[in-house]
């Protein structure tokens, strides 16, 4: 990036022609701080803030500048069309865009300029022309202008706009002014997980915002496990979340275990009961359940201090009588805060403790162990989601009846996703039903599984970070956080090219090498950085079946990396497969005016041999959205989550390693998941944020297109709005069935406003 566009989703309009054509030169990168007033552009040592003048310097730096008569004259149309109140005159101005676009692609020439980019901008920032925009009367500007809406480039430009706009929300505003009462250099968060699984992503939320405010103040960051039941943890899990949290690239200054603290919580629990603050009870469960909802006092509560002493006591030693007691905190019997109403805060447990071996029978409850050691360990800022919000009188309670150093709480949302299960039990379901690999398998939202899915750890800080300390409880798309993921890997994932196998069709190129030749090019055309691959150029080559169902006869299209060739024949079957292709290289042609850009591979030959692979996409796990409390997780499963798809693929992936991410062209991004048990190497699909990539694909036939083919033909659909040559546009009219009469008399509903001229296909 040769410059900073700084900008303000407060600015009002907001310059969008400045931020999509800033992503579409890839010239200057966008900086949002809520604090600047309008726009700025630093680029090359000087500072530019009009908006227009940035336009034209990122043109002119992207090779895009046209200073033509009519470029100009756009220009001020950009500037003057949103100061129009009255319909009719911005009517007016519609319609003369319209009538010009009827014939044209762009504005300017046969590729976009900035011309498109200012009237684009300004037409984006006016919810009135918007509006007007949508009543389907202008339907030449509005493929033009749903086109500049569907670049790559300008959807990068408006995500990063609702991200920026999410973090200045009133919420996150405060999470940017930092925490309460914090002084550099003295901030202690904790992350207390429970060695009892593996991570997910909503635990990646509490690990990153910790270590984010730990380094924010220079303070330290405690990893500290809290292994207080030993009915569910074992040492191998506290192995594998610490690997979890290096995949998070956390990393905590301190680590510690609650474990560490059994004695002085004993001693502390005993404190309560000497002063009167806690006792010993031996009502059931179920019963103890149904007292404190009601509000009713244990019979237990007025017991006396020696009592509750002895009962404590025979808990310790996990008698048969001592396994039947809890203590309980002495808080309330009937507060409408129903976390308050005398919460076991002691019970026994016999089982082995992985650290502590056979030394207690007792062991504190997470409510009691957590504001105690919180306190102990010198915690400032106890970050936690709000659904323990309730409980937080709760832990306040803990520290001042102890008589300990206080600690502020931060809280925050819990994060969720829709078609996604972060619960414990429901993903143990999954993995004891055989209906994932692992904890690490990709459908999964475990640390492991989006990471092995090709998550990047920025994208998911960046994520964490625009999302703050939000106190909306929502189930959130997945579309914003792989759309920031594809912004980071795009400007450095290698391209290669793969062939699907089924239904490939061999290409005779006439006026191809007589023998192949091997050229060395890019692995990325906008970055040379990344290296360089090896390319075979031959006179027979493979295309994917649908890409010869798609060839016009005597069509010219575009070998990528090579030039434009002439279909000459295309031979089909019976069925209406193409079984071969025959094309003359036409190697003078304009590429900038063929529809079609397809990727091909050399077909094999001993010397240049091509590599089997699979590529995989997944489904979400359930078919509903958010499953209810009283949902039977088995009758919402997604019958079918992996796809397949056999491919051959360029000789250029033997190189990768395990977890590198590429881009197979018009296919998408994958990462390298290693070779299978036959030695096939697997890539997996990397959403990239477009709807294709994460809609659910629940309730597929056997005669719906898999994910791979869907994601392609999204893409292939914008590939071919691209500009061609100044041909009329096809304007999608109404097909009127020929029961109502003879079609050349009938009036067509859709007002085109095409210029009228004479069918030259009439005889």
């Amino acid at each position: 990036m040769a410059g900073t566009l700084t900008l303000s989703t407060k600015t009002s309009p907001f310059p969008w022609a400045a931020a999509a054509i800033a992503t579409y030169t890839e010239k200057a990168e966008l900086s949002f701080d809520e604090s600047a007033s309008g726009v700025t552009l630093d680029f090359e040592g000087s500072k530019i803030t009009d908006e227009a003048e940035i336009v034209r310097t990122l043109a002119k730096a992207g090779g895009l500048s046209d200073e033509s008569t009519k470029t100009q004259t756009y220009f001020e149309l950009a500037k003057t069309l949103p100061k129009v109140t009255a319909v009719p005159a911005i009517l007016t101005s519609l319609d003369s865009l319209d009538d010009y676009l009827a014939f044209r692609t762009f504005l300017v020439g046969h590729d976009i300029t900035a011309a498109d980019f200012i009237v684009w901008g300004a037409l984006k920032a006016s919810v009135k022309l918007i509006g007007l925009l949508k009543n389907n009367k202008h339907v030449h500007l509005s493929r033009w202008y749903s086109y500049i809406e569907a670049l790559d480039s300008t959807q990068l430009a408006q995500t990063s706009f609702i991200a920026s706009k999410a973090r200045s929300n009133k919420t996150a505003a405060s999470f940017a002014l930092g925490l309460q009462n914090a002084k550099e250099g003295e901030v202690v968060t904790r992350f207390p997980p429970e060695p009892s699984g593996y991570l997910h992503i909503g635990h990646a939320k509490a690990a990153m915002l910790n270590q984010y405010f730990a380094k924010m103040y220079k303070g330290k960051l405690i990893i500290r496990f809290d292994d207080t039941n030993p009915t569910k943890e074992r040492t191998e899990f506290e192995e594998t979340i610490l690997e979890d949290l290096s995949l998070l690239d956390v990393h905590g200054d301190i680590l510690t275990h609650t474990s560490d603290y059994f004695d002085k919580l004993y001693e502390l629990a005993l404190q309560l009961i000497k002063e009167g603050k806690a006792y010993a009870d031996d009502t059931e469960q179920a019963q103890m359940r149904d007292e404190r909802f009601k509000g009713i006092a244990s019979k237990h509560r007025d017991d006396g201090v020696e009592d509750n002493l002895k009962h404590f006591a025979e808990m310790k030693t996990g008698s048969e009588e001592g396994v039947r007691w809890c203590v309980r905190a002495k808080m309330s019997v009937d507060n409408p805060n129903k976390a308050l109403r005398d919460p076991v805060i002691y019970r026994c447990n016999l089982l082995h403790h992985h650290r502590t071996g056979d030394k207690w029978k007792v062991y504190p409850t997470y409510d009691f162990a957590c504001p105690v050691v919180d306190s102990i360990e010198g915690v400032t800022h106890a970050l936690r989601t709000n659904e323990y919000r309730d409980r937080n009188p709760q832990y306040y309670w803990m520290i001042e009846a102890l008589g300990l150093r206080p600690v502020h709480i931060w809280d925050f949302s819990r994060l969720n996703f829709i078609y996604t299960l972060l619960s414990k039990r429901k993903l143990h379901w999954f993995v004891d039903s055989g209906l994932v690999r692992g904890w690490d398998d990709p459908r999964f939202p475990t640390v492991r599984g989006i990471r092995r899915r090709g998550l990047t750890v920025e994208a998911l800080r960046q994520f964490m970070l625009a999302q703050g300390p939000s106190q909306a409880i929502v189930s959130l798309e997945w579309d914003t956080l792989w759309t920031l993921n594809k912004k980071i890997i795009d400007p450095i994932a290698p391209r290669f090219w793969a062939i699907e196998k089924e239904g490939i069709v061999p290409v005779k190129v006439n006026g191809g090498p007589t023998t192949p030749e091997v050229k060395t090019l890019p692995k990325h055309k906008k970055n040379p950085d990344v290296g360089e691959k090896k390319t075979v150029f031959a006179s027979q080559l493979l295309i994917e079946q649908e890409d010869a169902l798609s060839f016009e006869d005597q069509e010219e299209v575009t070998l990528m990396d090579w030039g434009n060739a002439i279909v000459r024949k295309k031979n089909l079957d019976d069925s209406g497969k193409v079984i071969s292709i025959e094309v003359d290289l036409h190697l003078e042609g304009d590429f900038r005016k063929t529809k079609k850009k397809i990727t091909w591979l050399a077909a094999p030959t001993p010397e240049h041999p091509l590599i089997d692979a699979t590529l995989l996409d997944y489904d979400y796990l359930i078919t509903k959205k958010k499953l209810e409390e009283n949902d039977e997780l088995k009758d919402f499963v997604t019958p079918e989550t992996e796809f397949r798809e056999e491919v051959y693929a360029d000789a250029n992936i033997v190189d990768l390693k395990k977890g590198d991410i590429i881009q197979f062209e018009r296919k998408g991004y994958y990462i390298f998941d290693g070779k299978s048990q036959d030695g096939k190497p697997e890539f997996i699909h990397i959403p990239d944020g477009r709807a294709a990539s994460i809609a659910s694909k629940a309730g597929s036939t056997a005669d719906t297109p898999t994910p791979a083919r869907q994601a392609r033909a999204e893409a292939k659909k914008l590939e071919s709005m691209k500009p061609t040559s100044d041909t009329p546009v096809d304007t999608k009219m109404y097909q009127i069935p020929q029961v109502y009469g003879d079609l050349k008399s009938v009036e067509t509903p859709v007002e085109t406003k095409m210029y009228k001229t004479n069918n030259i296909y009439d005889s």
